[in-house]
């Protein structure tokens, strides 16, 4: 039996030719641009054992397919449930309780509002005057302004004072944003991750926006660090294919921004050394998930249902035992 990989993609050329190419050099394995037509709510099944997820963060058609394709059994990377529910204000609180070092950060309630809403109906739950003296005293200047749930350093600004800050932030209207402590950095590292565990280290400046081939640019105990953390950090936000970036200052990592579960994995972006690196074991994680017979790993509650009716316990049984331990 063959096993079917397919793969989601946009304007990517470079890394999903090169991926499935590689699956297909396997026998018994069957990678390509995976096809999503009408999806039936009843009765439906994915014809691909795994589907890799590169776009459905900008198609909301391919987001919906997916959480049915996950649903019927294949195996999808990102888990688009919880990539639907997950934002970057979540993962930096997440990671300060899981004891890796993030910038001090703050996050502010938007400035604007869709003309629906009625400030002096709809706010009342809103906090105002805020108290721009105390977040300001707790961040510090200079600080970056940034979305609580952008990324492709979109709407990311830099702020050295208070008037810079009131300016950028009148000016942001509808966007929740953060205000984020401004690490004046010795070195920047970004990791590509596959599979929670693979972790590559890649010098990075993010002045250029660009990655630099380099040996031995950390040392033995910072390069430790940096690939324990971004494992903390991939296994706490269930993430198989990921990026997660460390500006270290004093010889502490600091994560800046690791919630890319669509990292950039372009032969001209980071460089064919690491290119070649990346599509390998992007290939083998993906075979081995097809050949275990993979799902993900969500905890939701429509789980627990699926779960007994594979195992042959019957949903009427299950609802009963349900109610039996509410009453």
């Amino acid at each position: 039996m063959t096993e079917k990989i397919g793969i989601i993609v946009g304007w990517e050329d470079t890394f999903p030719a090169a991926f499935i190419a590689k699956i297909n050099e396997t026998p018994g394995y069957q990678a390509e641009i995976a096809k999503i037509g009408p999806t039936y709510a009843e009765g439906w099944a994915s014809p691909y054992r795994v589907l890799v997820d590169r776009l459905s963060h900008e198609v909301p058609h391919y987001r919906f397919h997916l959480k049915a394709a996950a649903l019927a059994g294949t195996f999808v990377i990102n888990d688009p449930f919880w990539w639907s529910a997950d934002e970057k204000f979540f993962g930096y609180s997440l990671a300060a309780k899981i004891g890796v070092a993030v910038p001090r950060t703050v996050m502010l309630p938007q400035k604007g509002y869709r003309p629906s809403i009625d400030p002096n109906r709809s706010l009342r739950n809103l906090e105002y005057p805020l108290d721009w003296e105390k977040i300001a005293s707790y961040v510090k200047f200079p600080a970056i302004l940034k979305p609580a749930d952008g990324g492709g350093w979109k709407n990311v600004s830099r702020v050295n004072d208070m008037d810079e800050l009131m300016r950028d932030y009148d000016a942001s209207g509808e966007l929740v944003l953060t205000l984020q402590e401004f690490i004046d950095f010795d070195e920047y590292i970004r990791c590509i991750c596959v599979g929670k565990d693979f972790i590559l280290p890649i010098k990075y400046d993010p002045r250029q926006r660009c990655y630099i081939e380099a040996d031995k640019f950390m040392s033995a105990t910072l390069e430790n660090r940096v690939i324990e953390d971004a494992r903390a950090i991939n296994h706490a936000l269930g993430y198989d294919m990921n990026s997660v970036e460390f500006a270290v200052r004093d010889g502490v990592p600091y994560a800046i921004d690791f919630t890319n579960p669509a990292p950039d994995m372009d032969v001209r972006a980071i460089l064919p050394r690491y290119f070649h690196i990346v599509v390998d074991q992007m290939a083998r994680f993906c075979m081995n998930a097809a050949r275990e017979g993979r799902k993900n790993d969500v905890k939701y509650a429509f789980r627990s249902y699926l779960d007994a009716e594979s195992n042959g316990v019957a949903s009427s049984a299950l609802s009963s035992a349900t109610l039996s331990t509410r009453g």
